[in-house]
């Protein structure tokens, strides 16, 4: 089966009318051509789909998008919607329960999401052409994620995932896992996002795309498997003055010549559009040079590098204000929030490197 997996998608001030009137050419462009020969395409959405206004308690923006959206997608191509990410809950139970309606509405898919976190390991398998792919939708610990008495997204876990993804494997041909975590507007892993997704492809996993960072990282094949750090925002146009963020790769995955193709992709003013001539030539070679440090260790430096950079959103603005007399609930929660999130704690354990790091070997 030729596939096509896609980064983050959400509608946004910018276009939300279009999506409403599912006006798919002005939103896709002529990245509507990549949908034409797919037996099978996946999203991420990374937003409710509801009219709902009540938003959760969080740390982060609250998004939505109208209804109709479902329809645009279906529209466009969309075989199946990825619903483990951090803003799927972002209005709660009526929200998801809008949203998990209009998909089905639609004749869309969905994944990554349940009644509970039992529910929510469930897989998505798609059979066409006597091939059997799965889909494994698994998100960080951000909000919205499944609890054992609770809705929500699926989570990952460093048992139950792995085991999943092993039982999906003696089942279909190929595994498809996306993995919804990493930091944000980082281009390198961490150690520990490396870790974890080169033991996924040992597992059983054909390909790992991470999403979630807004931004396209590095591509690694390891053990016969392909891994993606960073895919990119597929659709997320908005008004920001951070390059990376206009920026995402397209994956045409092959089940047969289990082969994959990176095709750049461009936000423009309302939508998106193919990334061409020059422009597609830079982003492609700077995604190469970053492989490269992938082969060569020199990724530890960049991963370093965007931590200290940081340093003061996280030890001045989270750790320093949380627990202390005067602190405001925000604060804490805040330091709870980072606690919880791995991506977070990544960059806390770069920072804070203990004695056993820095001892005589």
């Amino acid at each position: 089966m030729k596939t096509l997996l896609l980064g983050d998608i959400c509608p946004t001030e910018r276009n939300a009318e279009l999506f409403a009137a599912k006006d798919v050419k002005a939103l896709f462009g002529d990245t509507v051509s990549l949908f034409a020969d797919k037996d099978f395409s996946i999203v991420n959405l990374e937003c409710a789909l509801t009219d709902h206004d009540g938003a959760i308690k969080k740390i982060g923006p609250p998004l939505k998008a109208p209804k109709e959206t479902a329809k645009t997608l279906k529209m466009l191509g969309v075989t199946v919607c990825g619903l483990s990410n951090n803003h799927v809950f972002d209005f709660g139970v009526k929200g998801a329960r809008d949203t998990q309606k209009v998909l089905t509405e639609a004749g869309l898919g969905y994944t990554g999401f349940g009644e509970d976190y039992e529910d929510s390991r469930k897989n998505y398998t798609f059979e066409k052409k006597g091939e059997k792919i799965a889909v494994v939708a698994v998100c960080e610990h951000e909000y919205s994620y499944a609890l054992e008495d609770r809705m929500g997204s699926r989570p990952f876990d460093e048992y139950d995932t792995m085991e999943d993804i092993r039982a999906a494997k003696e089942t279909h041909d190929r595994v498809i896992v996306t993995y919804h975590g990493g930091k944000e507007l980082c281009r390198y892993p961490s150690p520990r996002l490396i870790k974890l997704c080169r033991a996924m492809v040992r597992n059983g996993a054909d390909i790992v795309l991470c999403q979630h960072s807004h931004c396209i990282g590095a591509y690694e094949s390891y053990k016969g498997g392909h891994i993606l750090y960073g895919q990119g925002n597929f659709h997320f146009v908005k008004d920001y003055n951070i390059p990376m963020w206009h920026n995402c790769l397209a994956v045409v995955y092959d089940t047969v010549e289990h082969t994959v193709e990176f095709i750049p992709v461009k936000s423009n003013s309302r939508g998106i559009e193919l990334a061409r001539g020059e422009e597609k030539e830079t982003i492609l070679s700077e995604f190469a040079e970053r492989n490269r440090s992938l082969a060569d260790g020199s990724w530890r430096k960049g991963w370093h590098d965007f931590c200290v950079e940081n340093y003061e959103v996280y030890v001045t603005k989270t750790i320093g204000r949380a627990g202390i007399p005067g602190c405001e609930e925000r604060h804490n929660d805040r330091f709870g929030h980072y606690l919880d999130c791995e991506a977070h704690t990544d960059v806390w354990r770069e920072l804070f490197p203990t004695y056993n790091a820095t001892n005589e070997k």
